[in-house]
C-alpha cells in the first residue's frame, strides 16, 4: 500500500526529528497496520493451541553458542522431523483463531511466525541470509517477508501481516520484537521452547531481558553507545525518541548494561547482522 504524501512528509519530519536515527531504513520499514479480521477473540475461552511438535523441533535443532545466539540447525533437519514441522503448520490452520483468548492467540501467532521462518530456511537451505530467499518483497524489496505462505480462516497470510498487521497493532507491545525471529544472527533469539498461552507473558520478559543485555542488543564502544537497528526500524514502537528508547531498554537492563546506557546521553549507531543463523556442523 503507497503512503499519502501527507503521510510520507509527517513521517520524513518524525525520523529527521529522531536524533541518530537512520532515516531510510526507519522511514521504509513496515507500519503497524491493523487487519480488522483477526481483531476478535474470546476471553472466557479455554481452549489451548498444541503447540508440542514445534516444541520438540525447537528442543531438538536449537542451541545456544558460547556468545549467547540461539542457532539453528537447518542442515541436520530429518525428513521425519521436516515431515513433522509441516504437519503442525497444517494442523494450525485447522484453528479458528477468534476461539481463542488473548493470551493463546498471541502464543498462537508468534509460533506460526516462528515456524513458517524455519520451514522457508530448511527449504532454500543452505542460504547464507534469509534476504537471499527472494521469492516476495521484503524490507527493502528482498527476502520472504511478503509471500503468501498460508491459509488461515480463509486468509492467505504472509509473514509481514502476521507482525506488522496482527501482532503489532493488536498487542501494542514492543515485546513482541523480541519474539519474533527472522533467522538472522542480529535479531532476538528464536526460542528454544514453544510459547504457550500460559507462558508467553513470562517468555516476552525474558527474551526482552537476554536481547538488551547481549552486544546485539546493546554495546558500548569508545564511539558510543550502539544498538540493535530493530531500535530504529521501529522506533514508534519502543516510544519513537531516542530518550524513551533508552529508558525501555534500562528497564530489561541488568546492572552491567544500565551502567553503559547511564554513561549514554544519546545513542552513536545502530547495527544488525542479517547472516543466518545457522549452527553450521
Amino acid at each position: 500500500m503507497r503512503r499519502p504524501i501527507a503521510t510520507i512528509i509527517a513521517g520524513f519530519l518524525l525520523v529527521v526529528s529522531l536524533s541518530g536515527f537512520t532515516l531510510i531504513e526507519s522511514f521504509f520499514a513496515p507500519n503497524a497496520d491493523l487487519w480488522e479480521k483477526w481483531q476478535a477473540d474470546d476471553p472466557s475461552s479455554t481452549v489451548k493451541v498444541d503447540h508440542a511438535v514445534w516444541d520438540k523441533f525447537l528442543k531438538t535443532y536449537v542451541s545456544t553458542d558460547p556468545a549467547g545466539l540461539n542457532r539453528v540447525a537447518y542442515g541436520t533437519v530429518s525428513d521425519g522431523d521436516l515431515k513433522a514441522l509441516h504437519g503442525y503448520l497444517a494442523a494450525l490452520r485447522g484453528v479458528t483463531v477468534a476461539s481463542l483468548n488473548r493470551n493463546e492467540q498471541l502464543a498462537f501467532w508468534i509460533n506460526l511466525y516462528n515456524a513458517l521462518t524455519v520451514r522457508l530456511v530448511i527449504e532454500f537451505y543452505p542460504v547464507k541470509s534469509i534476504q537471499d530467499i527472494d521469492i516476495g518483497a521484503g524490507l527493502f524489496g528482498s527476502g520472504p517477508w511478503n509471500e503468501k505462505l498460508i491459509r488461515l480462516n480463509g486468509e492467505m497470510i504472509t509473514l509481514n501481516d502476521i507482525e506488522h498487521r496482527i501482532l503489532r497493532p493488536i498487542w501494542k507491545d514492543p515485546r513482541i520484537h523480541y519474539a519474533v525471529n527472522c533467522a538472522a544472527v542480529g535479531c532476538p533469539n528464536l526460542a528454544t521452547t514453544a510459547y504457550t498461552g500460559g507462558t508467553v507473558d513470562a517468555m516476552l520478559r525474558r527474551a526482552a531481558h537476554v536481547f538488551v543485555n547481549s552486544p546485539r542488543g546493546v554495546r558500548l564502544t569508545d564511539d558510543g553507545l550502539v544498538v540493535s537497528k530493530i531500535y530504529t526500524w521501529f522506533s514508534e514502537d519502543f516510544g519513537g525518541s531516542e530518550t524513551v528508547i533508552l529508558d525501555h531498554l534500562a528497564r530489561h537492563a541488568n546492572s552491567t548494561t544500565e551502567v553503559k546506557i547511564m554513561q549514554s546521553l544519546d545513542i552513536d549507531a545502530y547495527e544488525y547482522d542479517w547472516a543466518l543463523n545457522d549452527a553450521k556442523p
